[in-house]
């Protein structure tokens, strides 16, 4: 008799990413799930659907409501993060604004890190402050910024490590007690370790945001995000939001992560290979005055990184000579490594944050969250160590003395 296949829970991580979500029961024994591009789904009988409707009978309505294929995405995710359950969403914004929309109210208050990805910080600074909400932007790197930002009104600390984009680390179990003891919410985005990496869930979060787009799917050709949560209370609120406002994830999207993710051990283990090799490379060149990796034994919080995740991800932080002339010109000038925003795909991207993705936050606040002139982001990707080396020797090269 064939022996019973494991529970996700029991897996590895690297077994996870291939096998969890897969259909329990297969019509023809197909090896990979199916896309399940239809809208809709038939009832067996109008109780049946009255049932459904009811939440008193597992089965699938309508996509926006839930679809098998975006479900054994979230189950693969979900498994990967520890959690009790996924939600996929059709961009990472669209997770993080669900997560904002679902637990904030008129006049409550969110501690954020200050160094995080633009537009979600947009989203609190820009946009929610026209219903009422308040934020304040902390180095959450020193917990005692987190403690001290804390007001009687506040409800949500959201956090994001390794951060986006001076690679600053914060103590999330740290973060997690404080959230705790004065009862908040804690989320954490996940996106530039991956829970690969990093699983905040088991550090204290109570929420854990991906961007799909990123590691999880690597190959930059599709987007999406992925909520994973600790409780079911929480993924009740939030899974209401997501169909409500209809930010639900597309089957075809779904299918297309699902296929990117199974590969996700392989990619992130080669690349953070190259990523080790590339910051020493960087820490010594003539045209370079510092370099952000957690992998360095001299980065801030070296020790931190080292407790908490699993490795030190592939992405690098560099500042370089001449500021904002000297980082355009090594965009300009990288001939293999890709200019280009996002990160986590098997090619390497290179971009300036002060010219291109933070360049909306007014400079003071840039230079605040430690986004400098001189910064440049450099997401590392699988190809060749020695290409790499070349290319970005010979674009530093270009900078004037």
């Amino acid at each position: 008799m064939k022996s019973r296949k494991k529970e996700p829970r029991d897996m590895r991580k690297s077994t996870k990413a291939i096998h969890a979500g897969e259909a329990e029961h297969s019509i023809y024994g197909e090896v990979s799930v199916p896309i399940f591009q239809s809208s809709s789904f038939a009832f067996p009988s109008a109780a049946d659907g009255a049932a459904r409707f009811a939440g008193e009978q597992p089965g699938y309505i309508y996509t926006r409501l839930g679809n098998p294929t975006v479900s054994a995405l979230e189950e693969n995710v979900a498994a990967l993060e520890n959690g009790y359950a996924g939600i996929a969403t059709a961009t990472g914004m669209a997770a993080v604004s669900s997560v904002f929309i679902a637990f904030l109210n008129q006049g409550d208050h969110v501690v954020s890190t200050n160094c995080i990805y633009g537009p979600s910080r947009i989203m609190l600074e820009k946009e929610l402050v026209r219903f009422g909400v308040r934020s304040t932007f902390v180095d959450s790197s020193d917990l005692s910024n987190v403690e001290r930002a804390i007001r009687p009104e506040t409800k949500l600390v959201f956090v994001e490590s390794p951060m986006n984009p001076s690679m600053s680390i914060t103590d999330l179990r740290g973060a997690g007690e404080i959230a705790a003891r004065h009862k908040l919410l804690y989320v954490v985005d996940n996106t530039f370790a991956s829970p690969y990496l990093q699983r905040p869930l088991e550090l204290g979060a109570d929420i854990v945001i991906n961007s799909l787009t990123k590691f999880i799917n690597g190959h930059t050709d599709v987007v999406g995000g992925m909520i994973v949560t600790r409780t079911e209370e929480n993924h009740k609120r939030l899974k209401k939001i997501v169909q409500t406002f209809g930010g639900t994830m597309d089957p075809h999207q779904a299918w297309l992560i699902l296929r990117g993710v199974k590969t996700l051990p392989l990619r992130i283990e080669r690349a953070q290979e190259n990523a080790m090799k590339l910051a020493d490379f960087l820490k010594s060149h003539p045209k370079v005055i510092w370099v952000s990796y957690p992998g360095l034994a001299e980065h801030p919080q070296h020790e931190i990184a080292k407790k908490q995740m699993d490795g030190f991800g592939t992405m690098i932080s560099f500042g370089v000579k001449n500021g904002l002339e000297g980082g355009i010109t090594v965009m300009n000038t990288v001939e293999l490594i890709t200019l280009a925003v996002s990160l986590g795909g098997v090619e390497s991207l290179i971009e300036h944050p002060a010219s291109m993705t933070h360049a909306s936050l007014p400079r003071e606040q840039r230079e605040e969250a430690g986004i400098l002139d001189e910064l440049v982001r450099f997401s590392v990707g699988c190809e060749d160590f020695e290409d790499l080396r070349e290319d970005l020797d010979q674009a530093l090269g270009a900078i004037g003395d």
